[in-house]
Order: C-alpha cells, then structure tokens, then sequence
C-alpha cells in the first residue's frame, strides 16, 4: 500500500495530496456522524459529505494513476485544476448544508438554494466534459508499453463514467434519486440505497465506478482486450437494467 501511494504521489501530486486531503476530511466527517443526532432524509448530516469525499479520494487517486500514461503535462496540470476546484466547490458546500442540517441537492427552496444547485450541476458538467475529453485521448493514442487488454479497461472505464455521470441530470430533473416515493425513506446501511422503491443512484454509483473495476479487469483478470471488450459491454448492461428498474419504481433489493 505505502508502495501505491508513494508512485500516486509521483505520479500526480496534486491529486495525491486532493484525494489524502478527501480521506482526512472522511475522517472528519466520520466523528461528526458520532457527535451529532441532526438528521437530513432520515440519516445523519454527515453522512452524505462523507460519501462524496470518499468518492473525491477514490476519483482523484484513479485518474492520478491513469492520466500519467498520457504524458502529456499541460493537458494533465489543466485537468488537475479543474478538478480540485470543481470538486472542492461541490464538496464544501456540501459540508456547509451538512452544519446547518439541510439538503445540498434538489434544494430549491429559495432563490440562493436554486442558484447554488444550479452552480454544482455546472461545475460537475464541467469536469465531466473534461474526463470525456480525456476518454477521447485514451481511445485516439496508442499505448506500446501497455497491454491492450488494461488500456480498453481504461477506455471503457471513462466511457462507462462519463454517461452514468450524466445520469445525474434524471436526478436533477426530477429534484429527486428515488422514483415512487419521496426521498427519505428506509435504506441500506450508509448508502441509504432504497430498500421499497426505485433508486435512481444505484445505477449512477455502479456506472461511475466502473473507472475502477474495468481497468482493474484489464490488467489482473485477462490478457485479451476482446474479454475485457466483452466485460464492459456486460458491465454497461448490467448497470442499464439496473437504471430501468429503478425508472420503473422498483427497488433492487426487494423482491
């Protein structure tokens, strides 16, 4: 492990040191959960700044590891920056509604709630588009010294993030993640995934992540880029069937 982090931070230290920063701030955020009975949805405060920093972390360090293979400095110092103020916008005002005990997303309450909602859905279109861009890149660039089984991982884990990210905009539309009843109701431990109605941010977590699993694939599980083809394209269909039952108003963990 100190191994990995120690070539992390070689490797981008921006990101390092933005995904450490995401992990201490987890941690923070943990304590709070401990130290507080303020409820927003029917769980603590802190819990949903702590998801979004846990998923700041693991974001940062991936594409720390990834956007090395591009050599390409100025491109990567951009993204970079676009990154950590994107995230660090949404993050903190994230963490500041947790300490007043209210809603970042779909808060629309007032004209200030409305406009600050409207501004997180534009900075995260806006490093969404970025990682488009360097999904582009990914597929028009050869890359000799790795295997292409681990490079179509990593091309399709971009794909895979970039359109089950925009899926957030079914949720922004709709002012809520859960479909056929209001948001708040019973769920799985942390994640607070729905457990009687459709949830429109299982689908959006396992897309995202597929930045993780598909390259992961690529590079441990095979040494032949048509599975790993054949693996993402699964993956994809998988994570589709998933978004259509919760579309449809059905729960993935009630049967």
């Amino acid at each position: 492990m100190i191994e990995i982090l120690n070539t992390l931070k070689v490797r981008n230290e921006v990101l390092f040191y933005t995904g450490a920063i995401s992990l201490i701030l987890v941690l923070v955020c943990l304590v709070l959960s401990y130290t507080t009975k303020t409820q927003v949805l029917g769980i603590n405060t802190f819990i949903k700044p702590l998801k979004f920093y846990v998923s700041t972390a693991i974001y940062t360090f991936t594409m720390a590891w990834i956007l090395h293979y591009l050599n390409q400095p100025k491109l990567v110092l951009a993204f970079n920056w676009t990154l950590v103020l994107t995230l660090a916008f949404e993050n903190i005002y994230i963490t500041y509604k947790a300490f007043i005990g209210q809603q970042s997303h779909f808060n629309v309450s007032t004209s200030t709630n409305a406009a600050m909602f409207s501004l997180m859905a534009i900075a995260i279109t806006i490093i969404t588009l970025f990682t488009a861009y360097i999904a582009v890149v990914f597929f028009t660039k050869d890359f000799p010294n790795l295997s292409n089984s681990y490079v179509w991982g990593i091309r399709l884990g971009l794909l895979l993030f970039v359109v089950f990210a925009f899926e957030g905009f079914v949720m922004g539309a709709k002012l809520s993640h859960t479909v056929g009843a209001p948001d708040g109701g019973a769920g799985l431990p942390l994640t607070n995934w729905s457990k009687q109605n459709g949830d429109l941010r299982i689908a959006h977590f396992l897309g995202m992540h597929a930045l993780q699993i598909l390259p992961l694939i690529g590079y441990y599980l095979t040494n032949n880029a048509k599975i790993t083809i054949s693996m993402g394209v699964l993956y994809f269909l998988l994570t589709t069937a998933i978004l259509i039952q919760a579309l449809n108003g059905k729960s993935l963990f009630k049967w």
